[in-house]
Formats: C-alpha cells, structure tokens, sequence
C-alpha cells in the first residue's frame, strides 16, 4: 500500500469512526427518551432537541448569545494568552523569575477557576468585565505552565551553540527558543482555550450577562425549557470542536508539521 493510499484510509477512518459513534448515541438517546419512562419534558427526543434549535435560530436568539459568549472568550482567551505566554517563557528563561514565580503558580493553579467568581463579583460587580477577567486568569496558568516547561526544555547545547556564535538575546529568542518550545505552548494555548470555554459558559450563569450561551442555559432552566437546553449544550460542543479544528490544527500546520516537528 502506498504512502498516499494509507493516508487516504487514515482520513477516512477519521472521519467514518466519529460519525458511528454520534449516530449510535443518537440512536441511544431516542430510545431512552420515547421508551424509558422520562418524562418528555425532562427528557425530550431528538426531533424536539432540533425544533427547539431551528426555533432559537429562525429568532435570532441564538446568534445574539454565541455572538456574545465569543467576543468574551476572545478577548478573555487573548488576555490569557499574553499573560501566559510572556510570563511562562520569561520563568524558562531567566531563573530568578522562576524561583520567584513558580510557588505562587503552583499554589494557584489548581485552584477551579469558578472559585474566584465571588471575589470577581465583589471587586468588579456584575457584567462583561469581571467575566472576561476571570476567563483569562483561570486560563493563564495553563499557558504559563506549558511556556514554562516549553523554554526549560530547550537543549542547553543549541543555546551554547548560538552564543558561541555570537547571536544576542533577541536573536536566541526568535530563531532557538521559540521554535523548539512552540509545541509546549501550542499545547497550552489549546488547552487554555478549552479551560476558558468551559469556565466561560459557567460564568455567564452566575454575571448576569445580557446575553450568552450560558445565560440561555440558564435562563431555560428557570422555565423547565430542557429542549432549549439541550438544543444551546449541543451547539456549545460544536463550537468547541471547530475552534479545536480550524484554529489549532491550521496553526500547527503552518508551524510544527512544516518544520518537520511532528507529522499531519
């Protein structure tokens, strides 16, 4: 079998394999809510599921909470990006920086994010602000741990190497550092995004938001509307998935699978 042929079969497995398992939990799901005894308004069948979210779209409420809940995550995402990025790169670097930083890190990083909420409150009330605060302090520490590892890893020789010949700061940084650390914080980006999607629909519930995808979840709740529910977690999971895909595998196209530093 050549080369081409065995991605080919790869591609399409990859595809094939997700698409049976989502068909077979549908199928599951169908069963359970027409033959299991719920009742249908606490467990409402898939036709339902889809009405309900043909209804939020035809009506515009469903483009104006995704279109809220992502201005917040970008710029809670971007916030957690620079922070984590140039504070973990500057605790690989430079030693100081990290026996100065790393307990208080480590001390705060395992801490859920959905415990500073009370104290977001308090300090910043209620809205847009502490919401995207919270997204993109309870998202750093990931980033900042993985650019940390990242830099540490770097192979002391190839910075020998590069001072021997006479390279400066900036130079070590752009064509060394960067590079051979970019999958660790490729790695933390992805995964900071991941932890402040899901810290972000939590947060919406608890802001009083205008608009959301959680604040529609939430708000649905109060009315027993679990069709609403459902129909607005499914597209929470869609979105997930897609910036997984088109932000981060296209990234790591361009970058890492171009170098050479890992394969398509």
């Amino acid at each position: 079998m050549t080369q081409r042929a065995s991605r080919m079969r790869d591609r399409v497995a990859g595809v094939v394999a997700p698409a049976v398992l989502i068909v077979a939990c549908a199928l599951a799901w169908e069963a359970v809510a027409r033959f299991g005894g719920f009742p249908p308004k606490l467990l409402p069948d898939l036709p339902t599921i889809a009405h309900a979210f043909v209804r939020l779209l035809e009506s515009g409420t469903l483009a104006a909470a995704t279109g809220a809940t992502l201005a917040r995550l970008g710029a809670g995402f971007a916030l957690a990006a620079v922070v984590g990025v140039s504070v973990g790169v500057l605790m690989g670097r430079y030693l100081i920086v990290e026996d100065t930083l790393l307990p208080i890190v480590s001390f705060l990083y395992p801490i859920p994010g959905i415990a500073y909420a009370p104290l977001f409150v308090m300090w910043f009330g209620l809205g847009d602000l502490p919401s995207v605060l919270l997204v993109g302090v309870s998202a750093s520490f990931t980033i900042i741990i993985n650019a940390w590892k990242g830099v540490r890893a770097v192979r002391p020789i190839w910075l020998r190497s590069a001072h021997s010949m006479g390279a400066d700061e900036r130079t070590i940084f752009v064509k060394v550092i960067l590079p051979a650390s970019l999958p660790y914080v490729l790695t933390g980006l992805r995964l900071g995004l991941a932890s402040a999607w899901r810290i972000l629909v939590a947060v919406e519930m608890l802001m009083s938001v205008q608009q959301g995808l959680g604040w529609l979840i939430f708000g649905s709740q109060q009315f027993l509307n679990t069709d609403v529910m459902l129909a607005t977690i499914a597209v929470i999971g869609a979105i997930g998935m897609l910036l997984e895909k088109q932000l981060f595998e296209r990234v790591e196209r361009y970058t890492l699978v171009r170098w050479g530093m890992m394969t398509a």
